[in-house]
């Protein structure tokens, strides 16, 4: 792990804490279109390409507080072609002086979601399976939860810290 001082690990908290904030604010977001989709089945479809892009920003939003660890703390992001699934596998595997960012089983439910997002930036809204779509936004209550609980132990983590190092 970088050597940072107690006001770097204190800003790299609160630029965590500020993407879990738009997560959360993304999660009322899937609950309104999935309730769009109850109300008005007809146009489900079109509610489908929508939740399709919400569950695409999840998984981006999730990668952004994984770049930060990344960057400021084990010094870079991994390279090559397979940079995006290697960086979800180290934020489940302490690093250094550093805990694991999630867990091994959060990680395994994220994948599912970087898969999901590559099909969506590669694939037309009308070609996307519906029946993928439902699957992945009934999961992604327990998934999100489960990300939030390990990303919000991490950041305690960061500023006990911190407060280990402002105090010495």
């Amino acid at each position: 792990m970088k050597e940072l001082s107690a006001t770097e690990l204190n800003e790299l908290a609160a630029d965590i804490e500020v993407e879990l904030e738009a997560l959360k604010r993304l999660e009322g977001e899937i609950q309104r279109v999935q309730a769009e989709v109850q109300a008005d089945p007809a146009r489900a479809d079109l509610f489908h390409e929508n939740l399709a892009y919400k569950l695409h920003n999840f998984y981006t939003g999730c990668e952004h507080i994984f770049q930060i660890v990344a960057s400021e703390l084990n010094g870079a992001l991994p390279t090559g072609y397979d940079w995006h699934k290697r960086l979800l596998e180290r934020m489940a595997q302490p690093r250094d002086d550093r805990p694991a960012v999630i867990s091994a089983d959060a990680a395994h439910m994220l994948n599912e979601y970087l898969a999901f997002r590559h099909v969506v930036r590669n694939v037309y809204g009308f070609q996307l399976e519906t029946e993928r779509v439902d699957k992945l936004v009934a999961r992604y209550p327990e998934v999100w939860k489960r990300v939030e609980a390990d990303v919000s132990k991490f950041i305690s983590w960061l500023r006990d810290l911190a407060s280990r190092l402002s105090e010495e």
